[in-house]
């Protein structure tokens, strides 16, 4: 891993983080292509790459009730009692995130609200490849079902025999989701935002994926609502020397382990601990069964910041704005205030960042690559639209035709004023 030495006085850089994007330029010319092949010829392409990027030929795309039905049955009877257990941790979490239309009326007559309405329609995306998440689909699903989005579509890359994994079969029944679609890739993201002849479109696409899938995300922002554009995950750890290097350095690999491009920070005030976790990244990785892909990621992507003090450690953790912040100090919880920029933080060491993947609440879908700093965690909020309600009486209309008029006529625009003019005038009796 990579060291950064900050003297006294000294701060952590944007400029020091060398981070990627979450695409590429041959991603988004990729995905651009597909996106426009997609909308103009439809099933007929999604079947065409299908075969071609997951080698399965299908006629159909959507999975029958069925077939639902018989995976679900061949689902490991404890990861399915285990999956049961988180689905009812995240829906209770995001229950109380719900939010209740508002109205008020002034003395004057005015009344001014705001009201909540579910969108109509999702498309959740739930990759496949190198792993298979049915957590993603319970992230992503149950907020929408809580606020309740009415329609909710799955879509997930088929495996070489055309089928699905059972667990994420089981999520979505978990869900209420029974309108799956084996597709993946940048196919089944503009196939869910323009809809196809037998797919038809969603209001808003979410989940996470590859570069492919964030750029074709990105592309269909505007037409179709998105959560946020992912990059590659990332882990910060921030560790005195009171901290376990046991737990510090798997933590560190559990979060390496998703992906080559995957991005560990290790913030320490110690640079004589960051040898004691290194030792510990190599026993563990002797045991580790995705060593090559963690290693990949410590190596290329895996940086340490060793700080004068823990007070420079947690402004170095803001200039981060990590995806997913753990914090393993004494009084860890008491300096929750200085942080500023983090999409989840997990205080002390029995928290595992783990935990929060699976069965903890919050949602594990977070802002990535420095996002943290202006976004949130996906939650129920992502899947309901709000309107602004506005009714005037005759006498709030007559309290604020003054200011509406003098703006009106400020900014150019006659109309705007003369609207509130005439209904002055009538309610003083000139008209």
């Amino acid at each position: 891993m990579r060291r950064i030495i900050l003297q006294q006085g000294e701060k952590l850089q944007e400029s020091d983080l060398s981070r990627k994007g979450a695409f590429n330029a041959q991603a988004m010319a990729a995905a651009t292509a597909i996106i426009e092949d997609v909308r103009e010829r439809g099933d007929e392409a999604l079947r065409e790459y299908t075969a071609k990027f997951d080698g399965v030929e299908l006629e159909t795309f959507r999975v029958s009730q069925e077939a639902i039905d018989a995976a679900v049955s061949q689902c490991d009877p404890h990861v399915a009692e285990c999956l049961e257990h988180a689905a009812e941790q995240i829906r209770e979490f995001h229950a109380r995130q719900v939010k209740q239309s508002w109205f008020e009326e002034r003395e004057n007559g005015a009344f001014v609200g705001t009201k909540y309405t579910p969108l109509d329609s999702v498309g959740i995306y739930v990759p496949g490849g190198r792993a298979l998440y049915p957590s993603s689909l319970l992230m992503n699903a149950l907020p929408a079902s809580v606020a309740g989005v009415k329609r909710i579509v799955c879509c997930t890359p088929p495996t070489k025999d055309g089928s699905l994994d059972s667990a994420i079969l089981k999520a979505a029944q978990l869900c209420g989701i029974s309108e799956i679609y084996t597709i993946g890739g940048s196919q089944a993201i503009g196939a869910m935002a323009y809809g196809t002849e037998s797919i038809a479109p969603v209001c808003k696409v979410t989940g996470p994926g590859n570069a492919f899938v964030a750029a074709a995300k990105k592309i269909v922002s505007g037409d179709c609502g998105i959560d946020m554009i992912a990059g590659p995950s990332e882990v910060c750890v921030v560790a005195d020397e009171s901290a376990d290097p046991m737990l510090v350095a798997i933590d560190l690999m559990a979060q390496a382990e998703h992906d080559p491009l995957a991005t560990c920070y290790l913030v320490t005030t110690s640079e004589a601990y960051v040898d004691q976790v290194e030792e510990w990244i190599a026993k563990h990785m002797q045991e580790s069964t995705r060593a090559e892909i963690t290693t990949a990621s410590l190596n290329d992507y895996g940086t340490v910041v060793v700080c004068p003090d823990m007070a420079t450690a947690l402004e170095a953790v803001n200039v981060i704005a990590p995806e997913h912040l753990e914090l393993h100090f004494e009084g860890a919880m008491n300096k929750l205030g200085a942080v500023r920029n983090a999409g989840a933080i997990f205080v002390g060491e029995w928290t595992a960042e783990a935990v929060g993947d699976y069965v903890a609440g919050p949602n594990h879908t977070l802002p990535t690559g420095g996002t943290a700093r202006f976004s949130s965690p996906l939650s129920v909020d992502d899947f309901v639209k709000k309107s602004s309600v506005i009714c005037y009486s005759a006498e709030a209309l007559a309290s604020d035709a003054d200011s509406v008029i003098t703006i009106a006529h400020h900014e150019g625009l006659w109309a705007h004023a003369h609207s509130v003019e005439l209904r002055r005038d009538i309610i003083n009796g000139r008209l």
